[in-house]
């Protein structure tokens, strides 16, 4: 097992040790966990992003996760507005391209979007925005229970991957259960990106004609990315602000840092900034999935990262719902 940085610029590290020990008492103990850790601290310090292979996820079950993504967004547009998007269904659906806006720019891409599914009135008037049901749509057929299994499955990983960064802190294997992430919301995003004008990027930027996604970091602690294999359209900006490509590497996910965890470290993980550029001749999908934490957890930065910061606390804290609510009401153009 090793962090291979010769693929990509990104790092690459083999979690398979973590997978197997993930809910061992002993596992902080265990020589190929404390390996994982090391690297995890490595990458989530130097980078932010980082591939995951040995995460126990079947690649035929990501290929057909995508797949099946694929046949979604080629139907016809009136088949798509069936499960359409709106304030009324809890931001929950299907949003044409250009109605999903990143800092005030519309996106070069059309999605899916899902949230964890809550009781009606239980986070109060702050948790009404996100109420409602996920919107599958009938055609394919097996869409829905292909993505509850596959949320299910992300889930727990996210949850093995959350235990060896708490290791990293130099927290206990559950730091970031209970209260934190115990209960934890969930984001899936399920995202096609059209093919666009195959002009000079760095050229048109400022039209926001060829942007997938526009830059920005993700909202909770933990991002998957499943992304098509053959399609390089990722990019993520290092600390020297140069955009480094995230090349697919098929088998593996693609992790990045949310804002979430930006705080709970007080800022020794950093939420990078990335954003989408298709400049192939092919329709690319991403199915990313985005582990948060609880819905009404109030995250403040960790004691012990205060402390290596000399004691200053560097990250205002937040409310996650309250924070998750706030993104999603500026996200759209409806």
């Amino acid at each position: 097992m090793a962090t291979d940085f010769s693929i990509t610029s990104l790092p690459l590290i083999d979690i398979s040790p973590l997978v197997e020990k993930w809910d061992d008492p002993n596992m902080a103990n265990d020589e190929g966990v404390a390996e994982v850790v090391r690297h995890l601290n490595q990458a989530c310090r130097e980078a932010g992003f980082f591939y995951v292979k040995g995460h126990g996820i079947p690649d035929t079950l990501m290929k057909e996760v995508r797949s099946i993504s694929h046949h979604f967004f080629h139907l016809p547009y009136e088949e798509k507005l069936k499960i359409n998007l709106s304030a009324a269904t809890g931001f929950r659906g299907y949003q044409r391209v250009r109605v999903n806006v990143t800092k005030g720019v519309p996106d070069i891409q059309e999605a899916i979007d899902c949230y964890r599914e809550m009781k009606p009135g239980i986070y109060g008037h702050f948790g009404e925005v996100m109420e409602g049901c996920n919107m599958w749509p009938s055609d394919p057929p097996r869409f829905r229970v292909l993505m509850e299994e596959y949320v299910n499955l992300c889930t727990d990983l996210s949850r093995k991957i959350m235990r060896g960064i708490a290791l990293a802190l130099g927290e206990s294997v559950d730091a970031f259960e209970g209260n934190i992430a115990g209960d934890p919301f969930w984001v899936l995003r399920i995202i096609g990106y059209p093919v666009v004008g195959r002009v000079s990027i760095d050229q048109e930027l400022g039209s926001g004609d060829e942007i997938g996604c526009g830059a920005h970091t993700d909202y909770g602690l933990l991002t998957l990315i499943n992304q098509d294999d053959d399609i390089t359209a990722l990019e993520v900006r290092n600390s020297e602000g140069e955009w480094i490509s995230a090349a697919p590497v098929p088998g593996t996910f693609i992790c990045n840092i949310g804002d979430m965890l930006k705080i709970l470290t007080n800022g020794l993980y950093e939420s990078t900034v990335h954003r989408v550029i298709n400049k192939s001749l092919k329709y690319r999908v991403c199915v990313a999935y985005f582990f948060e934490p609880n819905f009404d957890s109030t995250i403040e930065p960790l004691d012990s990262c205060v402390e290596k910061a000399g004691g200053t606390k560097k990250m205002q804290g937040a409310v996650y719902g309250k924070y998750l609510v706030n993104k999603v009401l500026n996200n759209f153009i409806m």
